[in-house]
């Protein structure tokens, strides 16, 4: 099974209604998508979304890493060989994480498609069907708590709520607000994006813990780098601590595990390169006895297509943040994961299930 050819395109979709953290305002989901022909006439697709807040990447940059750099590299490369395969992914360049996530989407589709299996039975098949949370943007508390109440009329029964974008007290706020007028009943998660430092966010998780407002875990309180601030705030509260941005690599993954800088860990395709690194990070997780979620960027079907396999093939991987295609006002993906509300199911057919991308009517 012989590389023959790598191309991409660019794909825009805009999305029902701003998608704001932290970080940044999206109102547009783009994306760089890739696509691999072999001699044995098998297609396999990717996807990366930019996201320079957190990757670095860009669509420019995500695109010259493929067409200039990879592509040169693989083409006629035998994909029997996939250890090779990945093995020049890892060490072809350095970072460009997003880039190699694409192309490693699609050289894992083609491996599972030639093997006749579904990608997620072909990592290890746990489980066909998952349930994704939904994604509260930060606004004010009234949006927010509006907002909170529609997503569970959907039927989403685990929330995800960014905050971390100004005052610490008003996150509280935000929160108060939402549980208010949802209830006890509905799972909340917390996300600040790195919005907190480490002495705050500790004074600060300890209130919300005796005001009774049951937050489920709360994700990347500090800046990525502050590993020592990470483990202070784990150390110091009850409400499990998740890491996300201070783990793209096996390697960090490794420095927090060996720390115990966290209680949890979130894996996404777009910050480990690809599923090869991202199931290492997961291996070496479950050692140590911490679980994983699956999260995404602002994605479209293809990308959480490729992740909600991953996710489904991993007993240890037992969260899930795919909520991104749902945000986007038209699907362009044939093929793939299927959802029905918050419910997710992976279909049989072999590889990611994807078929073709239809040309967007926005471009970049």
């Amino acid at each position: 099974m012989i590389i023959e050819n790598i191309e991409v395109r660019r794909q825009a979709v805009p999305l029902h209604k701003p998608f704001k953290t932290a970080l940044r305002t999206v109102t547009t989901a783009e994306s760089i998508l890739v696509k691999i022909t072999t001699n044995n006439g098998l297609t396999g697709w990717g996807e990366a979304p930019a996201t320079v807040v957190i990757t670095g990447d860009s669509l420019h940059s995500i695109e010259g890493a493929i067409l200039y750099t990879f592509k040169p590299q693989l083409v006629g490369k035998n994909l029997l060989n996939y250890e090779e395969v990945f093995h020049i992914l890892k060490q072809g360049m350095v970072n460009n994480t997003s880039a190699k996530a694409a192309l490693d989407m699609a050289l894992y589709d083609l491996i599972a498609q030639n093997a006749g299996l579904p990608l997620y039975q072909f990592l290890g098949g746990y489980k066909n069907e998952l349930e994704t949370d939904y994604t509260v943007s930060v606004n004010e508390p009234d949006e927010m708590g509006e907002d909170a109440v529609e997503y569970v009329k959907n039927g989403f029964n685990v929330l995800k709520i960014k905050v971390g974008k100004d005052d610490i007290r008003k996150d509280i706020e935000r929160i108060q607000e939402i549980r208010r007028r949802i209830g006890n009943d509905i799972k909340i998660r917390l996300d600040a994006n790195q919005g907190w430092e480490a002495k705050e966010a500790v004074r600060s998780i300890r209130k919300m813990e005796d005001m009774g407002l049951d937050i489920e875990l709360i994700e990347q309180p500090v800046k990525a780098h502050d590993i020592a601030g990470l483990k202070t705030v784990t150390d110091s509260v009850e409400t499990p601590i998740m890491a996300d941005e201070s783990v793209f690599t096996p390697l960090q993954a490794f420095e927090v595990l060996k720390l115990r800088a966290a209680d949890l860990i979130n894996i996404k395709l777009m910050k480990a390169g690809g599923i090869y690194q991202a199931q290492q990070i997961n291996h070496m997780a479950e050692l140590c006895g911490v679980e994983c979620m699956v999260g995404s960027m602002i994605e479209s079907r293809l990308g959480i297509t490729a992740a909600a396999h991953l996710a489904g093939a991993k007993k240890n991987i037992t969260r899930f943040d795919f909520d991104a295609p749902l945000m986007l006002i038209k699907d362009y993906v044939q093929g793939g994961v299927v959802y029905d509300g918050r419910k997710m199911t992976l279909t049989d057919a072999p590889g990611l299930g994807v078929t073709t991308i239809l040309e967007s009517e926005t471009t970049v």
